[in-house]
């Protein structure tokens, strides 16, 4: 793990620091339920109606935007991420603006500093599966972690869409489905779970899946390098045609996936 946490203190110094620009953040006090595919928002909406008052913990908080919002819908929200430097900063933006939010860097697949029994809610966003080298020992930290009834409710990409690449405008497949990884990338490992392997280990912590939605992009840009300046120079229409399966092959299979499970 000491490889995952060295890029992303890398990453949070350089190309990550678009996601704590003045504009970035203005959009999440504006509208907190931005930080959330509207499904999966729903989904959240569904399994605690209210959330002021209740705890929550995002582990593999990253850039933290969801931890932001979760806070302005009046949660108590607990970040945790296994970088120092994502949690210096997103601490640093959180007393800027008055936030009280509790900051914790530790490890998704350990949760050592957090106690059990304590959350009403844990979430995981975007890109965290991809850096979990055993997500049975995730899982068992956030059911551990949980009140009882509590929700957990995950966001990630479709394990779908790993195995291809495009190459001129159609499908390649690179890899079997079914080759997990890891592979490296930078020297660090990444692991392309498939969704049996997800919600496997779910059920396998003890915590009882309610549902699960397969989404599309809500918008062009993701498929985009967001590493890049990439999507600067696309078109509004270039962006929408992105979606289009006619034209984008991969925009034919499902990009997101979540999950609601209960302890």
């Amino acid at each position: 793990m000491d490889n995952v946490k060295r890029i992303w203190n890398e990453w949070s110094e350089t190309w990550y620091q678009r996601y704590r620009t003045d504009k970035a953040i203005a959009k999440i006090i504006q509208n907190p339920e931005s930080a959330f595919h509207r499904t999966t928002f729903s989904m959240i909406k569904a399994a605690l109606p209210d959330l002021k008052g209740k705890k929550v913990l995002v582990p593999s908080s990253g850039d933290n935007l969801a931890v932001f919002a979760l806070h302005m819908m009046g949660a108590k929200v607990t970040s945790c991420d296994i970088s120092e430097k994502q949690i210096e900063h997103s601490s640093n933006l959180a007393g800027k603006y008055g936030w009280d939010i509790e900051f914790i860097c530790d490890d998704t697949m350990r949760l050592s500093s957090v106690k059990s029994d304590e959350y009403d809610f844990v979430y995981t966003s975007n890109g965290v599966h991809v850096w979990i080298a055993d997500l049975n020992s995730m899982y068992s930290s956030i059911r551990r972690i949980l009140k009882k009834g509590g929700a957990y409710i995950m966001f990630d990409i479709h394990p779908f869409l790993r195995p291809f690449e495009l190459d001129k405008g159609k499908l390649t497949l690179v890899k079997p489905y079914d080759a997990a990884g890891p592979f490296l990338i930078d020297e660090v490992p990444r692991l392309h779970w498939r969704m049996q392997d997800i919600v496997n280990a779910i059920i396998s912590s003890g915590l009882s899946v309610k549902h699960i939605e397969e989404m599309f992009a809500e918008d062009g840009s993701f498929w985009v390098d967001e590493s890049t300046s990439e999507g600067d120079s696309l078109s509004a229409q270039e962006l929408e045609d992105l979606r289009n399966w006619k034209l984008n092959s991969m925009a034919g299979l499902p990009q997101w996936v979540s999950i609601h499970a209960v302890k």
